[in-house]
């Protein structure tokens, strides 16, 4: 095993100027992670400079056998932490072989979002609180739990220390540094209400950037479980009964925002999006009504509401915004499983687009 070690942790540069990218997709159902390695013959800095590869799309669900072949298009690179040196992983979207963008991919029209000359003059900033749950691998049960049986019931655990309060810490500070490593602005992480259960964020970000950067993480935080035998879930409401539900809120900005009498701006785009409610929860993430219930801090799926400091509001605006008259507003809405090409596209677009 040691050998395994030292040959895994190989410094290829020593010898070679050739890398090893992995790029990174998104699979057919929308949440599963995809990737393979290819040498390129120098280091690349650029997702402009990566060539664009293939794979068979029948084998991912996003392609018929007989027309199977799915192109891929590098987006956005990272370091990698896993075999680190000048070695890159690359963040990718899908497209037919006539360059069209398939219908898993949502990266793409998000990018469109994101270009038009009114959102790249508002600086749309996000900040995503990516909330997951581990799962020990062979029972798919919460890890820490009692198989077969529950913990104590909620109130220690959230932000809590100690063997019996934090279940996986090693897992979620192996993740935080790898990610500042990759150069993904994370910025925080912390233990959540029910155990077993945690959140990173991602931001502040800037537009189509937000999303690269939280499948970046989400790779990252696959591939670490991975290794350390425990099943990742990206689920809404992985535990039914007196159990808090995990999301993914994102906290959102513009430039007018974040000027003088932004408040003013907040409220007109928190007014958009009441009147948008039913086409963002039907965008938000699947399983999201076992979640949004009205219970464990969220607002009831049908309703749309907002409040300062409110947690049990669909649209929660700080204390600091509301002192200020500036600032920023955060959704609660989004599930945990939420694609955030789309969260952060529809956001952008309902609240600067919409006339």
């Amino acid at each position: 095993m040691s050998l395994l070690t030292d040959l895994i942790n190989l410094n290829l540069s020593d010898v070679t100027e050739k890398i090893i990218a992995e790029y990174i997709w998104i699979g057919g159902s929308g949440t599963d992670i995809r990737s393979k390695a290819r040498t390129l013959s120098h280091e690349v800095s650029d997702p402009k400079d990566l060539p664009k590869w293939n794979y068979d799309g029948s084998s991912t669900g996003q392609a018929p056998g007989k027309d199977s072949e799915v192109i891929i298009y590098p987006q956005a690179i990272f370091r990698d932490p896993f075999r680190r040196g000048k070695n890159i992983l690359v963040i990718c979207d899908t497209y037919t072989p006539a360059g069209e963008p398939i219908p898993t991919n949502k990266r793409a029209n998000a990018a469109k979002i994101f270009s038009h000359p009114d959102v790249v003059a508002e600086e749309p900033w996000f900040g995503i609180e990516q909330e997951y749950t581990l799962l020990q691998k062979d029972v798919q049960w919460p890890l820490g739990w009692p198989i077969g049986g529950y913990p104590g019931p909620q109130g220690p655990y959230y932000c809590g220390t100690g063997a019996d309060k934090a279940y996986g810490r090693d897992i979620v500070d192996a993740h935080y540094k790898a990610c500042l490593y990759a150069g993904i602005n994370i910025s925080g992480i912390n233990g959540e209400v029910m155990p077993g259960q945690w959140e990173f964020q991602v931001g502040p970000t800037v537009g189509i950037s937000s999303g690269d950067q939280v499948w970046a993480a989400r790779y990252i935080l696959e591939r670490i479980t991975e290794v350390a035998g425990v099943v990742l879930s990206f689920d809404p409401k992985p535990i039914q009964g007196d159990w808090n539900g995990a999301g993914a809120h994102t906290n959102y900005s513009t430039k007018s925002m974040r000027e003088e009498g932004g408040i003013k701006v907040i409220k007109k785009a928190i007014e958009k999006l009441g009147l948008r409610h039913k086409e963002h929860i039907s965008a938000y993430g699947e399983g999201n009504e076992r979640r949004l219930t009205g219970r464990h801090e969220t607002a009831d799926i049908n309703t749309f509401s907002w409040g300062v400091a409110n947690r049990g509001a669909s649209i929660r605006v700080g204390r600091d915004t509301e002192r200020e008259g500036k600032g920023y507003f955060e959704d609660r809405r989004p599930a945990s499983n939420m694609d955030p090409y789309i969260v952060t596209s529809m956001i952008t677009e309902t609240t600067i687009l919409l006339k």
